[in-house]
Parts: C-alpha cells; sequence; structure tokens
C-alpha cells in the first residue's frame, strides 16, 4: 500500500478523533449524527458532521481502508485542495440524496395516514415526542411502516457516501487498473468493481430490506452510497469537460 498522502491523512486523524470522541460519549451521536430535517433531532451542522461519525470499529475500518486505498491516488492527481473539496462535496451529495428518498418515503406513509382518517398535525406532534400510533399499522404495509417511522426515527453516519466518491473518481480516471481484492480471488479491472458494487447497492435498496430493518443489509445507508457516487459522477464529467487533469488547485 502506498504512503498516505497529507489530506488522506489528514482526514483519517479526524475520523479516528470523531470516533474515539463518539465512544467516550454516546449522546454525541445525537447532535453530529443526520437525522431527518423535520425531526427535533435535527442540527444544521449535522449534514457536515454526520460523515466523521461511525457506528463501530467494522464501519470506520472499512471506511478508512477505501480513504487510503484510493485517496492518495486521487490526491496525487488533483492536488490537496481538490481532493478535500471533491470528498466533502460528494459526502454533502450523499446525505442529500438519500434525505430526498426518506422524505419521499415519509411523505408517501404521511399522506396514506391522512387519507385514512389521521390528522397530520397530530401525527407529526406524536413523532415529535419519539411516540407512535399502534393504528397506523393497519392502515400502512410492514414496508410502508417501516420507511415512515425508519425515516423520520433513523440517524445517518459514515464516510461511505463521500469514499464512494472516491471509488468513482478512481474508476473514472483509471478503468483498467486490476484491483486485487481480499473477498474476490481474482484482479478485477477498477471499472468492473464500481459498477459491481453499486448494481448491489440500487438492487438492495429497492428492495427495501436493508435501508432501515431486516437481512444482514440492516442500516446500511444504500440510497447515501448511490449518492455519493452520482455526486462523484457528475464532478468527475464536469472537470473532465474543463480538462480537471491540467487544473490543479494547489
Amino acid at each position: 500500500m502506498m504512503n498516505m498522502t497529507p489530506v488522506v491523512k489528514q482526514l483519517i486523524i479526524i475520523n479516528v478523533i470523531f470516533f474515539i470522541g463518539s465512544q467516550l460519549v454516546p449522546i454525541s451521536y445525537e447532535y453530529l449524527a443526520m437525522f431527518f430535517p423535520e425531526s427535533p433531532n435535527f442540527m444544521l451542522w449535522q449534514p457536515v458532521t454526520h460523515m466523521f461519525m461511525h457506528g463501530d470499529i467494522l464501519h470506520i475500518i472499512s471506511n478508512m481502508f477505501v480513504l487510503i486505498s484510493f485517496g492518495s491516488t486521487l490526491e496525487m492527481a488533483f492536488g490537496p485542495k481538490k481532493i478535500l473539496f471533491f470528498y466533502i462535496s460528494c459526502g454533502l451529495g450523499a446525505v442529500l440524496f438519500d434525505t430526498a428518498i426518506k422524505y419521499y418515503m415519509f411523505q408517501d406513509g404521511l399522506n396514506s395516514l391522512i387519507t385514512a382518517g389521521f390528522s397530520k398535525s397530530n401525527v407529526l406532534n406524536l413523532l415529535s415526542e419519539g411516540k407512535i400510533d399502534e393504528r397506523w399499522q393497519d392502515i400502512l404495509t410492514a414496508t410502508e411502516y417501516r420507511n415512515f417511522t425508519g425515516s423520520y426515527f433513523g440517524a445517518s453516519l459514515g464516510a461511505s457516501g463521500a469514499t464512494y466518491g472516491l471509488m468513482i473518481a478512481f474508476a473514472f480516471m483509471f478503468p483498467n487498473v486490476e484491483l486485487g481484492l481480499i473477498f474476490i480471488p481474482i484482479p478485477i479491472k477498477a471499472k468492473y468493481f464500481v459498477l459491481g458494487i453499486l448494481t448491489i447497492d440500487l438492487v438492495l435498496g429497492l428492495k427495501n430490506n436493508s435501508l432501515f430493518g431486516g437481512g444482514s443489509g440492516h442500516l446500511i445507508g444504500h440510497f447515501a452510497h448511490l449518492g455519493g457516487a452520482l455526486t462523484g459522477y457528475l464532478m468527475m464529467l464536469y472537470w473532465k469537460k474543463n480538462q480537471f487533469n491540467n487544473n490543479r488547485w494547489n
């Protein structure tokens, strides 16, 4: 593995500090993870701070591994300022996309409850108090109910959206570089690896058995991954059009 470049090293240090701090002060998750905008737990800084928070040791190790593996090469190609801008932008794009999906799911459930005769203000007031009405389960399907309550009460955290953007950028710039992966016995080109990962996220996200509950994908933010990847792809397209290789931001 190559030596870490300065910005990548600093990002890892920040992530580790946040992780250690969150383990020592668990209540920090209530302030620094990303909550649904209509929740009383939502704070304006959460779209940024959530990408430095991680749920457990495996979560942070996997994200930091991706950051090291792809980020250092991209930092040498982009320059330090540009890679930092790209990383943060992908993280913000991820949470924006994920929140938009959650808002759609929440509104779909809320509209169904309103149609069934429930008062919108009463539903929102009950949710703001951290409560639910068991009668909602008689109106909504199991999936709709999970999406509705999960969108409101769930919290997003982690650098996955930002690191997915890095993977997209790497595959965009070096599509035929072969990657040696522990869980795949043969080398695989970057473009096929990224395409495969995104396909898995899309399928699991659409199946919706892993966004808010059930199965091995429990609590994995597949739409956040896709949002970070989409943001990275659009930025790379724009930079390619404007000759990003010749415009370092040093």
